[in-house]
């Protein structure tokens, strides 16, 4: 399978990633027809993207963990004409497992539908992971259809609210990550304060992507 990879540093990572995470055969075929490597690519400069071929993904900051997209089509949702954002958040949690490799290395799961209250008000947070090498929570909220400023807002909430009553003092920020179908770069840019590392909203997609479409998003990178 990885003597299959044409591109030199495309194969070194995941052979890194391979040993480092012990995958199957079939989870490497997964995260490859994924295109892992491509998508973390994307988020990265040239020589960052050479550091994944030399060392893999290594997570020392915020952005390390996030993707964009995230590829979701163990769910098998795309044969369904309609789904609601509990519909997608059951199906996670039902492959909780599948849901745990793609979002990468150090998570683990919290907590579902997660009550906060205060002012009288009760609000859900849809998941609730644990992410130990950067040793903080990470906050998902599920999105069906285009991003809001609204949905920002409301993310902020529930990352100061982590972060003034649940997480410790050795701990670091938390990190909140809304999933939607479709963003606005521009609204995310404008409506987040400048130097953000704590809120994202990545994408999600239910079937996997042409390997040939992301490298071409690739190459168009600046």
């Amino acid at each position: 399978m990885l003597m299959g990879i044409k591109e030199l540093d495309e194969r070194r990572f995941y052979e890194i990633e391979s040993v480092e995470n012990n995958w199957s055969l079939r989870e490497l075929k997964r995260q490859y027809n994924a295109g892992l490597y491509l998508r973390l690519a994307l988020s990265r400069d040239k020589a960052a993207i050479k550091q994944l071929a030399e060392k893999g993904q290594i997570i020392e900051k915020t952005s390390d963990i996030i993707k964009d997209p995230y590829i979701l089509e163990f769910l098998q949702l795309e044969t369904q004409h309609q789904y609601s954002e509990n519909d997608l958040e059951t199906a996670l949690v039902d492959k909780l497992e599948h849901f745990l490799l793609e979002l990468g290395k150090g998570f683990t799961f919290v907590a579902r539908q997660k009550r906060i209250t205060f002012d009288e008000k009760h609000f859900y947070i849809d998941l609730v992971f644990y992410n130990r090498l950067l040793a903080c929570f990470v906050l998902i909220d599920l999105k069906i259809g285009e991003l809001h400023h609204q949905d920002l807002g409301q993310m902020q909430m529930y990352v100061n609210y982590y972060d003034r009553f649940t997480k410790l003092e050795t701990e670091n920020k938390t990190i909140g990550i809304i999933l939607c179908q479709k963003k606005s770069d521009l609204v995310v840019e404008i409506t987040l304060p400048e130097n953000n590392d704590q809120i994202f909203a990545s994408r999600y997609q239910t079937v996997l992507p042409s390997n040939e479409q992301l490298r071409q998003l690739l190459i168009q990178t600046p």
